[in-house]
């Protein structure tokens, strides 16, 4: 089997992945319990490791974790690169077997809408759902930077641990709801995981940074581009008779509308900012890691 082939099979023709299905007896992690009791956990956790922290040292000294956060960050790029292209190659996948159905229905459907608005009655099963459901298991891993950062600025954000309790929150009801727009919506944030966390692994080995706010520019063009999507998923849902979990769909569009909101007002501060003091050291480094709006970022 050659290179190309066999990677093709085991990203979008693999039976485990053909054969998926969304069950609460069957996945691991799917029920309603496991999301809220483990949630609960992450959030007691990280302010239990907080409030030790502030006591044994008051000094706030970084505590050195070696090559931890270079391994978290080279982790986190190679499995949204593997989400990425499992996701693009079973999304088309799907589009390939399904296509006949769409040109026999009522309202011809080309592979865009597809991916915008799922039709009504959409089973959370096949392979499309079987990397929703990985990219959901991978926000776990995720949330691990929260307690790297306990130990290295001895800070903890409020807004960090809503932000990654929200994205654990949404990935399951993407897969509990069949929510639309999901695939662009993973294939968006994988791709940009792939290149923050890849960056993040560049500059923790010692490789010199970027001179402008790289991780800042990624996380504003990934909520644009999820901004626009949304609205198309809106005037499908309008002029196509509906899409499936428009429930989901509507709290994640709140969400990223908020978190946008606070990127676009914080971008405009740091420019106005760097054209006062162009020799600041934060605008040096790229200004990614050292402001507090920052440090509690969704990457």
């Amino acid at each position: 089997m050659a290179p190309a082939n066999s990677l093709t099979y085991y990203l979008s023709e693999h039976p485990s992945i053909v054969a998926f299905r969304w069950s609460h007896a069957q996945t691991w992690g799917s029920t309603w319990s496991f999301l809220f009791s483990s949630i609960a956990v992450y959030l007691a956790s990280a302010v239990a490791l907080h409030a030790a922290a502030s006591l044994l040292s008051r000094h706030r000294r970084p505590v050195p974790l070696g090559p931890l956060p270079a391994l978290h960050s080279l982790s986190m790029a190679l499995l949204s690169a593997t989400i990425f292209a499992g996701i693009l190659l079973s999304a088309a996948a799907e589009i390939r077997d399904t296509r006949w159905l769409w040109r026999r229905s009522r309202s011809r459907t080309t592979p865009f809408e597809w991916l915008l608005c799922f039709p009504l009655g959409t089973r959370p099963s096949g392979r499309v759902f079987f990397w929703s459901y990985i990219y959901y298991l991978s926000r776990f891993l995720h949330a691990l930077r929260t307690f790297a950062s306990i130990f290295r600025y001895r800070r903890l954000s409020f807004f960090k641990l809503f932000n990654h309790s929200i994205l654990i929150f949404m990935s399951f009801l993407w897969l509990e709801f069949s929510q639309s727009f999901q695939v662009l919506a993973i294939l968006f944030t994988t791709l940009a995981y792939s290149v923050v966390y890849a960056y993040r692994f560049w500059t923790a080995i010692g490789l010199p940074a970027a001179c402008f706010p790289f991780v800042v520019s990624c996380q504003l063009a990934l909520l644009t581009c999820n901004l626009v999507c949304h609205v198309g998923v809106l005037f499908l849902h309008c002029i196509k008779g509906g899409c499936n979990g428009i429930g989901a769909w509507l709290l994640n569009s709140v969400l990223n509308g908020a978190i946008l909101f606070l990127f676009l007002n914080f971008y405009v501060r740091m420019h106005l900012r760097k054209r006062k003091s162009s020799s600041s050291s934060s605008s040096a480094r790229g200004g990614d890691d050292h402001h507090p709006l920052l440090k509690s970022k969704i990457f």
